[in-house]
Parts: structure tokens; sequence; C-alpha cells
């Protein structure tokens, strides 16, 4: 794992708030609407509420893309999508991790800074960005957040890098040109928390919801 120093900062804020954001909706879930996910137990995913109970009673694991990886590239498995250090990990590869390896969920964490946008906080290695996964059985990636880049100089960086162009994006980089803080950020995938819930196997049929 990489130093503690390096990997977290205000990326553990992230971490520790995803995780507790989850177990309370999934929880709130179990306690407000036992009913209706009996139901659906009984009728068409039998392994729901072992599945909801077992995201509550686990920590969830701290791994490092690139640790990440050499699991990946040692399990002996034949993915669809072969993986090497620097790809954009596929669903299989999200749920080998969880589902069989770790057998819990899992907080993916410094991505290669190609492969995440060109805002992500990047590591001293020069090669990573603190970005953040949150993997989850038969879902793969559930929340996806980073640390943000604070320094001007960076991002400007990194924009020429890309092959952006900066008209549009003047603005954001005066958030950082006239001052500003360490700051992360995650979104949830809230259609894909629906299908989690409710143990559906297709996102279609919960986004009417």
């Amino acid at each position: 794992m990489i130093e503690p120093e390096m990997a977290f900062y205000e990326l553990q804020d992230d971490m520790d708030l995803a995780e507790d954001f989850l177990k309370y909706l999934i929880r709130y879930a179990l306690e407000n609407c036992r009913e209706d996910l009996e139901f659906m137990n009984k009728m068409w995913d039998k392994g729901l509420l072992e599945r909801l109970q077992f995201v509550l009673d686990n920590d969830f694991v701290r791994l490092d893309y690139t640790d990440g990886i050499e699991i990946l590239k040692a399990s002996g498995k034949k993915f669809e999508f072969p993986c090497e250090w620097g790809c954009d990990l596929q669903s299989e590869h999200e749920r080998y991790l969880v589902e069989e390896h770790f057998k819990r969920p899992v907080i993916l964490i410094n991505y290669p800074k190609e492969i995440k946008a060109f805002y992500m906080k990047q590591n001293e290695d020069g090669k990573t960005v603190r970005a953040m996964d949150v993997l989850f059985p038969k879902i793969g990636e559930i929340i996806g957040g980073s640390e943000r880049e604070s320094s001007l100089e960076k991002l400007e960086n990194r924009i020429e890098e890309t092959g952006m162009s900066r008209k549009g994006l003047e603005w954001y980089l005066d958030t950082r040109r006239f001052g500003s803080a360490p700051h992360s950020g995650f979104g949830l995938g809230f259609e894909r928390l629906l299908l989690f819930v409710t143990g559906m196997s297709n996102i279609r049929d919960v986004i009417p919801f």
C-alpha cells in the first residue's frame, strides 16, 4: 500500500463519509422497508437480505489501485478484458476484488492520472491521483470521487497535457487563481444503489423510480 500521508489527506474523509453514507442508506431501507425487501428476497433474489446485511457488517477494504492490479494479475482468472497497470478497470475486475478476493466492499484509491479527470489531486509520484471508487458486490462501482487539485499551476499543466481547450475552463481556473482550499467530493450512482437494494438484475428496471 502507498504511504498514508501520500494517499489520503482530504480523501480519507471522503472514504469514511462514503462508507457511512452507504451504510446509513442500506440500514434505513432495512428498517423502514423490511416488508418490501422480504418480498423481493422471496420472489426473485433469495440472497438479497443477506447481501444487504453483509455490507452493514463489514468494514470496507481500502485498496491501492496498484495493489488491486497485482491481485487481479495473480488471480489466475481469465478475464474478458485483460488488465495491466494503467487500464481502466471493468466491472468484471471490480466484482472479482469484492466478491471473490476480499468478500466485502472495496474502496479503490490512487488511480493513474491518465484515466482520471484533469481536476483530480496529483500524488507526489507524478503518476497517480487521489481518486476513489467504492465497489459493491453484483454492482461494481457505486460511488466515484476524488480530492480536487488546489494548485493552479498543476491544473494548467494537466489541461495542456490532455489537449483540452482552456476557453471554457477559465471560470474553473479562477477558483484556484483567486484562492482555494483542500477539498474533496464524490457522487453516488443512485440507480445503482436502487439496483443493489432491490436486487433487480437490470438497471433499466429501477431508473423510473
